[in-house]
């Protein structure tokens, strides 16, 4: 996921090998590419690794159109900054959890399915067993799925407020079982996610300090990828937390 081209090398000025013979232009030419590649290798380095606790969790990618991916202020700073509404909000306003392709497995299964550790055992009606999941809110490992919460990222009524009041029935549903993007749902321990409630970053942020900029990014991702907005506060908050994740990257697809 490299943000960075090498830059393009100028050509070494060299004589017209009529000023010089063959033999010694040659070997002068052969220098001046050896030293060139040189240059290349200690000016331009491979990009380094992000650090760890600073991007997702594994199984969470984004993905922009063309791969390459915002840094983490930037991608804020593309949010509009809207005053919030949320005259009318009801829960209810956003149907979920469904069984979108008729396999028995609602959109909170899935999402279960998909990011455990240890994968648990299927049964009837795609009822789960064993299995064991990290709460990468708060670093706790989970071994039974009924302890478990699934949290919309950006809370329903958060989302409610930015942008989600004029939306249709049935884009409301779309976003609230959300699986075109691993960051848009997130299983976590459900005290976490209670104490979480319809908060903005501006109000709670996880309790381990590993989640942070992953947080950041996957809240900020899920605001770009279904254009919702954020008011001042939450802006200054998320930048103000964004210090620290330098080297945190940005990747969405807009939601369909």
């Amino acid at each position: 996921m490299s943000r960075h081209q090498p830059r393009p090398l100028e050509s070494p000025v060299t004589r017209r090998p009529g000023f010089l013979p063959a033999a010694l232009f040659t070997a002068i030419a052969i220098a001046l590419t050896a030293c060139s590649a040189e240059t290349v290798e200690s000016d331009d380095p491979k990009p380094t690794a992000t650090a760890p606790g600073t991007t997702n969790p594994p199984g969470a990618p984004g993905g922009t159109p063309d791969g390459s991916g915002l840094p983490l202020t930037e991608a804020i700073t593309k949010i509009p900054v809207v005053e919030e509404k949320r005259t009318g909000y009801e829960r209810d306003s956003f149907k979920h959890w469904v069984d979108e392709d008729d396999d028995s497995c609602t959109t909170r299964a899935e999402v279960l399915l998909t990011e455990a550790v240890t994968a648990p055992e299927q049964g009837a009606r795609c009822s789960l067993s064993g299995g064991s999941w990290l709460s990468y809110y708060d670093e706790a490992e989970v071994t039974d799925a009924k302890k478990l919460d699934i949290d919309h990222m950006v809370p329903l009524a958060e989302a409610w407020d930015s942008g989600a009041h004029d939306w249709t029935p049935e884009r409301r549903e779309a976003y609230a079982n959300d699986l075109g993007s691993d960051r848009s749902l997130v299983a976590v321990t459900a005290k976490t996610n209670r104490s979480k409630a319809d908060r903005d970053p501006a109000q709670w942020m996880p309790p381990a300090e590993s989640a942070t900029c992953t947080y950041l990014v996957d809240w900020t991702a899920t605001k770009l990828r279904w254009a919702l907005t954020i008011d001042d506060a939450e802006k200054t908050s998320l930048l103000d937390l964004a210090e620290p994740c330098a080297d945190s990257v940005v990747e969405y697809e807009r939601a369909p």
